[in-house]
């Protein structure tokens, strides 16, 4: 069943689709990965810095459907440490649901050759609480080892930060 993305992508990811190299969602995540990246507010500027080391496992659901276990363990500048364990399912070709422990429902995503895009709400710490805010990922493969992501964050539909994050296959954060 396909899904379809209505959150706030202005450009489909079907437009990617004759671009090289492919981007597979579990073989590049398959293993060992690190990330480094970046949270600046709306006015651009940089709010937080982290790095993420991340460990993939792909297996199959009950259902036969291919299946990819996400653990990231992100360290924040200021010490924080925070883990997130991300379950994901392609339930179509190039048609994803994720769920993590601070996701509101489902994470949904669809990919196109070197792009994914992958749109979800996360439940946010903030003060002495916690927030909803939406994220709309966007993932471009560069290379066999290198991944580029952009995330627009907003609340409301209205922006309040992005993220910045590059993702280095067996390499360092």
């Amino acid at each position: 069943m396909p899904l379809t993305l209505t959150a706030c992508s202005h450009t489909p990811v079907s437009q990617y689709a004759s671009l090289e190299p492919k981007f597979d969602l579990f073989e590049y995540f398959a293993g060992n990965t690190q990330a480094w990246g970046q949270f600046q507010n709306r006015s651009g500027e940089l709010v937080r810095r982290f790095t993420v080391d991340i460990t993939g496992t792909v297996s199959r659901t009950e259902d036969g459907l291919p299946q990819l276990i996400l653990d990231e363990r992100f360290v924040y500048d200021d010490g924080e440490r925070q883990t997130r364990i991300w379950t994901i399912v392609e339930t179509a070709p190039n048609q994803y649901l994720g769920q993590a422990g601070d996701v509101i429902g489902f994470a949904r995503g669809e990919s196109a050759g070197p792009a994914l895009n992958w749109q979800y709400t996360l439940d946010l710490p903030y003060q002495d609480s916690t927030i909803h805010v939406q994220f709309d990922d966007w993932m471009y493969l560069q290379d066999a080892t290198t991944l580029i992501n952009r995330a627009e964050v907003t609340k409301w539909g209205f922006k309040v930060g992005e993220v910045t994050l590059f993702f280095r296959k067996g390499g360092s954060a």
